[in-house]
């Protein structure tokens, strides 16, 4: 199939720019996948939605301050986004400019606002991708609880003013666990308070959260023509064991219906899964098409997608592509908010359309 297969028209003003002012006050667009069928709804409405005892896997991953601004040695400014640590102060990186920060360049890590100087970060190493290694140090090799504190929130650039309070509170779940290095949301898991989830949990349904650490893999936008020419970028994931005991049953006998809470979710259980078992920790590169069956899942709840993006592509594949299309023309129509700090779909029996 091709790129453009996956295009389709989007008002600029339906790009969220902030979030609604509840966290749990987005819109929801209800898919039946084997019938074709929607119906307009919230989020607040998923207790009575998701069937009840259903596990529901979410993406706990906490979103790191990974965005750096820099200072390079004549004078001009750069950016880095840090995206994998790689130890003792280490990371692969995105850098910009590329063709002024080549390895043995360094550059002063600076704050935004008053420009003081941070910290300093060398160019190692040329990596493919387009990557860098760097190292990000003062007086020793920075971590990431450190450079959460000099750093900004990686907002994606669709959103056009820089991270902000509320951003610090909005694009962060509230389940996120202390560890991880995402540059980008799980953002389904964004409109979920501890009442949605006691109110899930209230009917049965099982919150078990995995871990993807969110990077190029899930944002990368595809520029190959056709599907097949795209190579997604591997991102790790971890699956903590209490979530395998709970899980794996399920899975091979399918006496409960899954739920993932985001694409990455999604992505996880169907990479970690070999027919009888969960990996608890390992790496995907896994692209669902057209064509795919799923193994793992039942329901999908996601915002809604950029065009000719990797994530709509999935949407694709669990929908097929007619109902795909009409489903996002009849949220164009209806003025949902699109992306990050948008409203969301929920797509039911997927696993049952494969």
């Amino acid at each position: 199939m091709l790129r453009s297969d996956f295009h389709f028209d989007l008002p600029p003003d339906l790009i969220a720019q902030h979030p609604a002012k509840d966290r749990d006050g987005a819109r929801l667009l209800v898919v039946d996948a084997p019938s074709g069928t929607w119906s307009h709804r919230g989020i607040r409405d998923l207790p009575e939605l998701v069937p009840t005892g259903s596990l529901c896997i979410p993406n706990d991953v906490r979103v790191r301050h990974a965005r750096l601004f820099l200072r390079r040695s004549g004078g001009g400014a750069g950016e880095a986004l840090l995206l994998r640590s790689l130890g003792e102060g280490r990371f692969e990186a995105l850098i910009r400019p590329g063709a002024r920060l080549k390895p043995g360049a360094s550059a002063t890590v600076v704050d935004p606002a008053s420009g003081a100087e941070l910290a300093r970060l060398d160019v190692l190493e040329t990596l493919p991708e387009g990557l860098r290694r760097v190292r990000v140090h003062a007086d020793h090799g920075l971590d990431w609880d450190e450079i959460d504190r000099i750093g900004r929130l990686p907002l994606p650039p669709y959103i056009e003013h820089a991270a902000e309070a509320e951003d610090e509170t909005r694009y962060q779940t509230v389940f996120a666990a202390a560890e991880g290095e995402a540059v980008a949301a799980p953002t389904a898991g964004l409109h979920f308070t501890p009442a949605l989830i006691s109110a899930l949990e209230s009917r049965g349904c099982g919150w078990h959260p995995v871990r993807l650490h969110v990077g190029l893999g899930t944002f990368r936008p595809m520029t190959a023509d056709r599907l097949e020419d795209h190579a997604m970028h591997e991102e790790r994931f971890e699956i903590p064991a209490a979530t395998a005991v709970a899980l794996e049953p399920v899975l091979r006998d399918r006496s409960r219906p899954v739920l993932c809470v985001g694409t990455t979710s999604l992505r996880t259980l169907e990479g970690a899964w070999d027919g009888a078992s969960l990996a608890r920790e390992g790496a995907t590169r896994l692209f669902i098409t057209p064509g795919y069956c799923l193994r793992t899942a039942d329901h999908l709840l996601t915002n809604f997608h950029l065009p000719e993006s990797t994530l709509f592509v999935l949407v694709s594949a669990l929908l097929g592509l007619d109902l795909a299309q009409a489903a996002y023309a009849e949220a164009v129509k209806a003025r949902y908010r699109f992306f990050s700090y948008g409203d969301a779909m929920l797509i039911l029996n997927a696993r049952s359309s494969g």
